[in-house]
C-alpha cells in the first residue's frame, strides 16, 4: 500500500531535472512568463526585501529579484544540477525538509516548483518558519485544467487498447484549495487567485518535447509500470484538438500569496467594535430573519 501521504516519487522527479538542467533553455519563454506573472505582484509592493529563496525557479527567478534590488538570493532545487544553474546562491534541499534557521528570509519565491511536493501543507508550514517577520510568500502551481485535453486523451486511448485506466498527468489543485492552504499553515492576509498562460504548440510532440524538457514528465507513484500499447500514444495525440494547425494547451495557474505575521500588519477589527450599521452604510433598511420585502 502507498502511503495516503506519498503521491510522487520524488527521486524520480530529481533524475528527472538533473537530466533537464543542460537543456532547461528549451523551455525558458514558458519558464520566464510563469515566473512575470509572480513577480510582478513585487511591483505593487511599496518596501524592499534583502534575503530571498528561490524554490525551484530554474534560472528565471533569482535573475528576476536581483534586477528588483534583492540582495542575496539562494536557489534551492531538489536537483543540484538544476540549483547550479539557477542564478542564486546553489543550494540542493528538499521542499518537505527544509534546512534553514527560523526567520532566515524575508521573500519567498516558488515559481512553477511545488506541484511535485507530498505533503504540501507541511512544506509550507516549513516555508512561513523560515521566513522573518512580516515576510512575503508567493508561488505558482499549475492549478485544475492544466493539460486536461492531453489527460482525457490519455485515459479514452488506454480505455480502448487495455483494461483499467493508470494516472498519467499528475493532480493538480483547484482555486478553492489555495488561500485554505496557506491559512493552515500559519500565513497572514492570504491571498488565492487565478491566471492563464495561453499556450500554443506547433504538434502534440512539441508539447510532450517541452514537458521532458522541462522535467515535467509522469512521477505519480501509482503509475502503471507496464509498457504502454504500441498504439496508445500515437491514437491519443491524435485525438487532441487543433485550431488553425496549431494545439492550444492553457497553462492555468494557482497564485499564493501570504504574509509571514508580524506585529505591524493589520489585524481585523475586533467583532462588535464597528460604529456604523452595514445596513445604514448600503443606504438599506435592516430587516429581521423570516421578515418579507415591504412588511
Amino acid at each position: 500500500m502507498v502511503d495516503a501521504m506519498q503521491v510522487f516519487d520524488r527521486a524520480l522527479v530529481r533524475r528527472r531535472r538533473d537530466r533537464a538542467a543542460p537543456g532547461i533553455g528549451r523551455v525558458a519563454p514558458v519558464l520566464e512568463a510563469g515566473a512575470a506573472v509572480l513577480l510582478d505582484r513585487l511591483d505593487d509592493i511599496r518596501r524592499g526585501f534583502h534575503r530571498a529563496l528561490d524554490i525551484g525557479g530554474r534560472g528565471m527567478v533569482a535573475p528576476a529579484l536581483r534586477a528588483r534590488g534583492v540582495e542575496t538570493v539562494v536557489s534551492m532545487d531538489l536537483s543540484a544540477r538544476m540549483a547550479r544553474g539557477a542564478g542564486g546562491l546553489p543550494l540542493a534541499g528538499d521542499e518537505e525538509w527544509l534546512p534553514f534557521a527560523p526567520g532566515s528570509f524575508d521573500l519567498v519565491v516558488a515559481s512553477l516548483s511545488l506541484h511535485w511536493v507530498n505533503d504540501l501543507p507541511g512544506a509550507l508550514v516549513q516555508i512561513r518558519q523560515a521566513m522573518a517577520p512580516d515576510g512575503l510568500f508567493l508561488a505558482t502551481l499549475p492549478a485544475l485544467g492544466t493539460l486536461q485535453p492531453l489527460r482525457e486523451a490519455l485515459g479514452q486511448a488506454e480505455a480502448a487498447l487495455r483494461d483499467g485506466l493508470s494516472p498519467r498527468i499528475s493532480p493538480f489543485p483547484e482555486l478553492r484549495d489555495g488561500a485554505a492552504l496557506l491559512q493552515r499553515a500559519g500565513f497572514a492576509m492570504p491571498v488565492a487567485d487565478r491566471d492563464r498562460l495561453d499556450l500554443r504548440y506547433r504538434s502534440p510532440m512539441a508539447l510532450i518535447a517541452d514537458l521532458r524538457a522541462a522535467g515535467e514528465s509522469n512521477a505519480v507513484l501509482a503509475r502503471d509500470p507496464r509498457v504502454p500499447p504500441r498504439a496508445m500514444f500515437p491514437m491519443a495525440l491524435g485525438a487532441l484538438p487543433l485550431e488553425g494547425g496549431v494545439l492550444p494547451m492553457p497553462l492555468e495557474l494557482l497564485t499564493l500569496t501570504g504574509w509571514a505575521p508580524g506585529p505591524n500588519q493589520p489585524q481585523p477589527a475586533r467583532r462588535g467594535s464597528a460604529e456604523v450599521r452595514l445596513a445604514d452604510a448600503l443606504g438599506t433598511v435592516e430587516r429581521k430573519a423570516g421578515d418579507r420585502a415591504g412588511d
